[in-house]
C-alpha cells in the first residue's frame, strides 16, 4: 500500500493527515499554541511551536496508524502565508514570527510604494503594498531592529521553516511565493527589480519551486524525531488557500472556493493571469504549474466567532463538554433560531483590520444597530451573517473582473457548518457545495505530494481520482432578497464610517 502526508500549518495550530493514494484519511492528529499580540495590531508566534507541532503529530500519525513508514511516499506542506522567519547563519530563529494578520507596517507600505512606484509594484507582484505581506515586514524588522536584521542570513515562510527542519533546505515555492511581495507573479520568480529598489539581498530567499516539485529529503535528524524514513520524498506544497483549492478540486477554469478559517477567502482558479488594478484583491502563483488565482481576503472571519465564543459563550462550552459536543454546533443552534437579519442588527468583521475590498489596516470591528432588544444570539447570529457579507464583498469584486465563477465550494471550519453554508449559498444566490474529505489543504498538499512522487501524472488528475463532492446546498428563493436588504446597508456602513476609524487609530 501506498501512503502520502498533508500537513496544514495553520494560525491555531498545526494539524497532520495521513492518506492512502485514493484520498481516505487513515489517521490524523493536531497540536495547538498560543499567538502573541504585545501590542494592538500586532501578531506573533514562534517557528519552533510550528516544528514542534508538525513532528508531534507526524510522529502521532504513523503510530496511530500502524503503517509503515517506508510506504509513505512523500508529503507536502501547507501554511498560513505571509509570514517572516528569519534565521542566523547557523540556522537558528532570530526572533518570533511576525504573522499573516499583524498591521504594524504600515509606513514600510508606503516606504515600499515610494521605491518601487504604486503601479509597477502591482505588475510586477500584482498586489498593492499591503500590512499583511512580508515584504513590509522585513523592512520594519530592518527600520525597527537592526541588530537582528544584520544577523540574518535566511528569509523562510512559515510552512518552509518546517520543510527546512524535516530536510535541511531552504526552499519555497510558487503559491506562499507569491504573497511575500518580491516575487514577479507574471514570471513565477523572484523579481530582481523589487528586491534591487527595496535593497533586499537575493542571497536572503530560499530557491522557488512549482508545487507539486520535490523539493528535498526528510534527514536522518528529522527521521528520527518524526518517525518518518529517512529520504521520503518532501514536494514544494502550497499556501493555505492555494492548498485548499487543490484538496476542493478547483483546479481548473469557472471553479471557486470559500473558505471560513481564521481568515476569509472566495478564491477563483484562472489558466490566465488576471490582475485587479485597483489592487482589491489577490492575484497569485497558484499550485497548478503554469496556472494562477485570484482571491479576495477577509482578515477576521473565523476568528470573528472564535472571538465571540471565547468572550461570550462560557456557558455553551461548559454545555458542549458535558455532551461531548463541539461547542461551535450549540452555537449554530442557537443562531438558527434568529431570523435573517438578526432583529436588525449588523456586524462588521475588522478586528484585525481589512484587506478585500478596503485595504484599511485602521477599521475595527463593530455592531450597528444594537438596542436594548437584542440578545446574546442576535449578536451571534450578526457576527455568521457578518462575515458572509464581507465574503460577498469579495466575490462582487471578482464577478467585476468578468470571474463568474459556475461553481462553488465551502471549506474551512466554517464551511462544515450547514447554517453558514446555506448563508453563503442564499447571500451569493448560487449552490454551494463541499468535498466529502474534510480535510482541505492537508488533502490538497498529499494531492500534491502524489504528484511529485509520480502517483499521479498531473495535479487535476490526482484531485480527480482522489475526491469526491457532496449534493449542493441550494439558495432558498425567500431567503436572497431578505438578506440582499442587508447586504446593502452594511456595504454602506464602511464608507461611512471610514474617518472615523482612521482617527481612532490616530487617538492616544
Amino acid at each position: 500500500m501506498e501512503y502520502l502526508i498533508g500537513i496544514d500549518l495553520g494560525t491555531s495550530g498545526t494539524k497532520t493527515v495521513l492518506f492512502d493514494r485514493a484520498g481516505t484519511v487513515v489517521a490524523s492528529a493536531t497540536i495547538e499554541y498560543p499567538m502573541h499580540q504585545e501590542k494592538n495590531g500586532w501578531a506573533e508566534q514562534e517557528p519552533l511551536d510550528w516544528w514542534n507541532a508538525a513532528a508531534g503529530t507526524i510522529r502521532t500519525v504513523i503510530e496511530k496508524s500502524g503503517v509503515d513508514s517506508r510506504d509513505i511516499k512523500a508529503l507536502g506542506i501547507s501554511g498560513q502565508m505571509h509570514g517572516l522567519v528569519m534565521l542566523d547563519k547557523d540556522g537558528a530563529v532570530l526572533r518570533r514570527s511576525i504573522i499573516w494578520c499583524d498591521q504594524r507596517t504600515a509606513a514600510e507600505c508606503e516606504e515600499i510604494t515610494e521605491k518601487v512606484g504604486k503601479e509597477r509594484l502591482i505588475q510586477i507582484t500584482a498586489n498593492p503594498a499591503l500590512t499583511g505581506f512580508t515584504a513590509s515586514k522585513i523592512l520594519w524588522v530592518r527600520n525597527h531592529q537592526p541588530e537582528i536584521y544584520q544577523k540574518c542570513a535566511h528569509i523562510l515562510l512559515p510552512k518552509d521553516y518546517v520543510r527546512y527542519m524535516l530536510t535541511g533546505d531552504f526552499a519555497t515555492e510558487v503559491s506562499d511565493a507569491s504573497g511575500m511581495q518580491l516575487l514577479d507573479v507574471p514570471h513565477r520568480c523572484w523579481s530582481q527589480e523589487v528586491l534591487e529598489k527595496l535593497d533586499i539581498d537575493p542571497a536572503l530567499l530560499p530557491k522557488v519551486y512549482e508545487s507539486p516539485e520535490v523539493t528535498g529529503v526528510v534527514s536522518q535528524e528529522a527521521a528520527a524525531r518524526t518517525g518518518l524514513a529517512a529520504g521520503t520524498l518532501v514536494v514544494g506544497g502550497a499556501g493555505d488557500n492555494a492548498a485548499a483549492a487543490v484538496g476542493t478540486g478547483v483546479v481548473r477554469d469557472g471553479r471557486a472556493f470559500t473558505t471560513i478559517g481564521t481568515s476569509g477567502v472566495v478564491f477563483a482558479h484562472t489558466d490566465e493571469i488576471s490582475i485587479d488594478p485597483k489592487g482589491r484583491v489577490h492575484t497569485f502563483c497558484c499550485a497548478v504549474p503554469g496556472a494562477w488565482h485570484v482571491m479576495g481576503v477577509t482578515q477576521g472571519a473565523g476568528l470573528s466567532l472564535k472571538w465571540f465564543r471565547d468572550n461570550f459563550c462560557q456557558a455553551e462550552k461548559d454545555a458542549a463538554a458535558g455532551m461531548g459536543k463541539d461547542p461551535y454546533v450549540l452555537m449554530d443552534q442557537q443562531a438558527e433560531r434568529v431570523p435573517i437579519g438578526c432583529n436588525k442588527l449588523l456586524y462588521l468583521p475588522y478586528l484585525m483590520g481589512e484587506r478585500t475590498p478596503h485595504l484599511d489596516p485602521d477599521c475595527r470591528g463593530v455592531f450597528f444597530g444594537l438596542s436594548a432588544m437584542h440578545s446574546k444570539y442576535d449578536m451571534l447570529r450578526a457576527v455568521m451573517e457578518g462575515v458572509t457579507y464581507s465574503l460577498r464583498d469579495c466575490l462582487e469584486v471578482l464577478r467585476g473582473m468578468g470571474i463568474q465563477p459556475a461553481e462553488m465550494l465551502a471549506c474551512g471550519g466554517g464551511g462544515s457548518s450547514p447554517l453558514w453554508r446555506q448563508m453563503l449559498a442564499d447571500v451569493f444566490a448560487c449552490p454551494v457545495k463541499t468535498v466529502k474529505s474534510k480535510e482541505g489543504p492537508a488533502l490538497g498538499v498529499a494531492i500534491l505530494a502524489g504528484v511529485g512522487a509520480g502517483l499521479y501524472p498531473s495535479v487535476q488528475e490526482a484531485c480527480d481520482a482522489m475526491i469526491q463532492t457532496n449534493p449542493p446546498q441550494e439558495p432558498i428563493p425567500g431567503n436572497v432578497p431578505q438578506y440582499e436588504k442587508f447586504y446593502r446597508v452594511y456595504a454602506s456602513l464602511y464608507p461611512a464610517m471610514r474617518e472615523g476609524f482612521r482617527a481612532l487609530a490616530k487617538a492616544e
